[in-house]
């Protein structure tokens, strides 16, 4: 139900009123960019780079054809991907037009025109009127809080989208890294097993060796062919993988990636892990700024429950007509008239409760959901630095007393068979298992990388694309699937 009222008068309308209020949003040089750009240089000591033009294009293209003129290393790789990643360009784009949002929610509604005309035979009556949402005039400073708000949390939300494909790109680094290495180790063995094998060939011509002897030998031989073409397609498909996220193509494809992992380092002592994340995650600073919106909404819904809309209508009318006077001419008379309008809608039947109670269901969901993610931040925080400590302890094993053991087992191995202590069958499976764990400390090594970045990220944010569950599920079918 709407209640209008109507008033004359010779003043203007108060539409004027709108150009007193000031504090309208205006739009950034970078987009607001700059919350993304200060967490990759603060966290990362990266670069990020919002491509507009053609020579943004250029010098873009240029850094990155830079980067690729030596070995990518894990830090280069996440500088590129930062650089030439265009679903992170989409989400720049994404940032502009929340910005352009925000913008619009700062301005005052615009009014509407309308002019109208009635003639008859002796009269002619000229309407013209301006209206506007009083409603929207009076709300729009909360409005307008609101949205930059809002515009603030999707400024977090891209800084976390650059974590989330830096860290994703670190992890695919390691990964594609680990498949080469383990493709360069079986073709060192490839290459000693068909020399062994081409030796039995020669002696069994000669009678020196068995045709059971050769025939394990052999077989050994073609088990490592088979480990090769199934290493290097693994090889193929994590370069791949790492390709898209770098957003490379054509000759760029031809990167090179180093022949190893790097090094274990020393192990970090980490202080007061779950805190510090608590502080930095950007994932739960979106879900804070989210939580004030809701609240600064529910604030506005209460506040105008009563009153949907008011709408505010001026209009001028000039009614002309003619007339015969008393000597037989025609004259004309015009008459003009202001009116001013206010219809305002009444809640017989809905007094606001719905709206009020919604507001306040989401908000609470929205707490709740931050209470939870603040839970799980200090099991994930707690459980990466397990992951880190874990995987660092397995991979110093390899590195320092299961691959040195394997190789003296497999030297004196073939000492003993040389002096025909030991048959074939037994040096073949020391080498076998000395290829088998070669591969699982790659996989060991590689493990560690991942969770050391796992254990970066899950502190500041952008870390959920890989987990400790998950690298430790992919490490034992790699192990358990023959070496490769």
């Amino acid at each position: 139900m709407k209640l209008r009222t109507l008033a004359h008068g010779r003043r203007g309308l108060p539409f004027a009123l709108a150009v007193l209020l000031g504090g309208c949003a205006s739009f950034s040089p970078d987009a607001g960019l700059d919350v993304a750009r200060n967490a990759a240089f603060a966290e990362l000591n990266k670069d990020v780079v919002k491509i507009n033009d053609v020579a943004g294009a250029i010098s873009a293209k240029a850094r990155v054809d830079q980067l690729l003129k030596k070995p990518l290393t894990a830090d280069t790789a996440v500088q590129i991907a930062l650089l030439n990643n265009r679903g992170l360009q989409a989400a720049f784009n994404e940032l502009g037009v929340a910005e352009a949002q925000m913008v619009a929610a700062s301005l005052p509604p615009n009014p509407t025109f309308g002019i109208s005309k009635l003639s008859g035979r002796f009269e002619i009556e000229v309407e013209r009127q301006i209206a506007g949402s009083l409603f929207a005039l009076v709300t729009l400073p909360f409005r307008a809080e609101i949205a930059r708000d809002r515009f603030q949390s999707q400024q977090l939300r891209t800084a976390e989208t650059v974590m989330t494909l830096a860290a994703d790109t670190r992890r695919q680094f390691h990964r594609a890294v680990a498949a080469s290495a383990q493709v360069g180790f079986i073709e060192q063995a490839k290459g000693s097993a068909e020399a062994a094998s081409e030796l039995f060939k020669r002696l069994g011509e000669s009678g020196g060796v068995n045709k059971l002897d050769q025939a394990r030998e052999f077989a050994f031989d073609a088990e490592l062919g088979a480990q090769l073409a199934q290493a290097r397609l693994v090889q193929r498909q994590e370069r791949e993988r790492l390709v898209r996220l770098l957003g490379l193509w054509g000759d760029e494809l031809k990167f090179k990636l180093p022949n190893t992992l790097p090094p274990l380092p020393r192990l970090q002592s980490v202080k007061a892990i779950e805190s510090e994340a608590l502080r930095k995650r950007i994932d739960l600073q979106v879900a804070r700024a989210d939580l004030d919106v809701l609240a600064k909404s529910l604030g506005l819904t209460n506040a105008t429950r009563f009153v949907n809309d008011i709408d505010l209508l001026g209009r001028r009318t000039y009614d002309r007509g003619r007339s015969i006077n008393d000597h037989g001419h025609v004259e004309r008379e015009t008459s003009r008239s202001r009116t001013v309008e206010l219809d305002i809608e009444i809640p017989i039947f809905d007094f606001g409760q719905t709206k009020v109670v919604q507001a306040e269901q989401n908000y609470m969901q929205a707490a709740n959901k931050l209470a939870e993610k603040a839970v799980n931040i200090r099991s994930e925080a707690r459980e990466a630095y397990v992951g880190y400590r874990a995987t660092y302890d397995i991979a110093r094993q390899y590195q320092n007393n299961v691959l040195p053991l394997r190789k003296i087992i497999q030297d004196e191995s073939l000492l003993h068979y040389s002096g025909m202590l030991i048959d074939v069958t037994q040096l073949i499976t020391d080498a076998r298992a000395r290829i088998l764990s070669n591969v699982v400390a790659i996989n060991a090594r590689r493990d560690f990388w991942i969770a050391h970045t796992d254990l970066k990220h899950v502190v500041i944010g952008g870390g959920s694309g890989g987990g400790g569950a998950t690298v430790a599920a992919a490490g034992g079918g790699d192990a358990g699937g023959g070496g490769h």
